[in-house]
């Protein structure tokens, strides 16, 4: 991708290898951060050393874990490892002090034990604040990633956005995953981040989603010879699937909803007292890679009908690498990978005719599905293949990190 523009006069110092430590607020699996966390840091292994302070066990290729024992989970919008979570705009003083603390003593046991060239934090709050005193106190230069579910937190509770722009005055870099998120937080903020900030979306692993066969689910749950709709992802109100199950009355195919959260019970209700027999849910999948691109590659459609502005939602771009066209409003960062007509149909917000109607032309147009497709394919190929991403991350690595004394200058 090259030096970003503004990112190029610069004298780089370099070392054999450079270590980068990730700080990441919630568990690896089961939501958009923890993919983009995960993943993005497997690539950036491949060339570089690599640490990452989470609230995880589960190991990481060529990642050193530092796992952190949270006192308390707490969540933005909640989070489907962490069903009985407290919500951030609802916790005290007491247990956001003893989650704060766990995260503080493990990211310095970190720094400490791995000796990183360069910090990057996942989500604008809490642990930037961490990252602010890890710079005064170490000199290591940190940047952030803002993934966009944080900032209806920071908009809603007033006790944070103070903390967190002293946090990001210290960063060397501020990346939104779109230019929407940008955009929103600089209206949440109000602080003028302007030379900090550059967008880098999210990316999907293509080597990983591909289209695979789907026999053994066909038979598993009685899918053969059927059309097929799913959606994935966290069952909160900002997902908005009560729609695509309102939809699903007038839907001709099988609705799957793969994912949990406090939505569930709500969406099950309405199942019942619509009389709706099409829609099956089955739940949080875990870390179950090949389950979930195998519903990705049986699924005709890939429905996302988000009603708030979505940053950029990764299980779309899993579903476009699967081949699978893509129903999706147009909020947010989303337009940034789906063009109207060419790999996806847009739909209206909170619209269950919207979503039927588009849903349904595509499940009765097989060369029109199967062309958007391969389209779909070919857009998350070019554009949005971890490779490509991480490669814009680890050129800032690369400008930024923090080296010992006597590194060596470039000629």
């Amino acid at each position: 991708m090259g030096v970003e523009k503004g990112d190029c006069s610069v004298n780089y110092v370099i070392i054999p290898t450079m270590k980068v430590l990730y700080l990441q607020t919630f568990p690896l699996f089961g939501s958009g951060s923890g993919t983009y966390a995960r993943e993005l840091a497997e690539e950036v292994a491949k060339k570089h050393e690599v640490a990452m302070v989470a609230p995880d066990s589960r190991p990481l290729i060529g990642v050193k874990m530092y796992q952190v024992d949270l006192p308390v989970k707490i969540a933005f919008t909640g989070h489907p490892e962490w069903p009985n979570c407290k919500m951030y705009t609802k916790v005290g003083g007491e247990d956001l002090s003893a989650n704060y603390l766990a995260y503080f003593q493990k990211t310095l046991e970190a720094v400490n034990d791995f000796k990183p060239n360069i910090i990057h934090v996942h989500h604008l709050m809490p642990l930037p604040w961490i990252a602010r005193f890890v710079k005064i106190a170490y000199g290591l230069n940190f940047m952030v990633t803002v993934h966009g579910s944080e900032l209806p937190t920071l908009e809603r509770d007033k006790r944070y956005p103070s903390l967190t722009s002293e946090a990001l005055h210290k960063a060397v870099r501020i990346i939104p995953n779109s230019f929407w998120t940008r955009d929103w937080m600089n209206r949440v903020l109000k602080d003028g981040f302007k030379d900090q900030i550059r967008v880098i979306p999210g990316g999907v692993d293509i080597e990983e989603f591909k289209k695979v066969k789907t026999s053994d689910i066909d038979e598993k749950f009685g899918l053969k010879g059927k059309k097929v709709v799913v959606f994935a992802g966290k069952l909160t109100p900002y997902k908005g699937v009560k729609y695509l199950v309102y939809a699903a009355k007038k839907i001709k195919g099988e609705v799957i909803i793969l994912g949990d959260g406090s939505e569930r019970k709500n969406l099950e209700e309405i199942i019942v007292k619509e009389q709706i027999k099409n829609v099956r849910f089955l739940g949080h999948l875990g870390n179950d890679t090949n389950f979930l691109v195998k519903f990705y590659s049986r699924a005709d459609v890939f429905v996302a009908p988000s009603v708030w502005d979505e940053p950029l939602g990764l299980v779309i771009l899993e579903a476009m690498a699967c081949e699978t066209p893509v129903v999706v409003t147009r909020k947010g960062g989303i337009p940034l990978a789906v063009k109207d007509g060419k790999n996806g149909l847009f739909i209206k917000a909170r619209n269950a005719n919207d979503i039927a109607e588009k849903v349904n032309y595509l499940l009765e147009n097989d060369e029109k599905r199967f062309k958007m497709g391969q389209k779909a394919r070919e857009i998350a190929v070019e554009k949005f293949s971890w490779k490509i991403i991480a490669q814009r991350f680890i050129e800032k690595y690369e400008r930024f990190a923090t080296y010992p004394k006597n590194a060596s200058p470039l000629p």
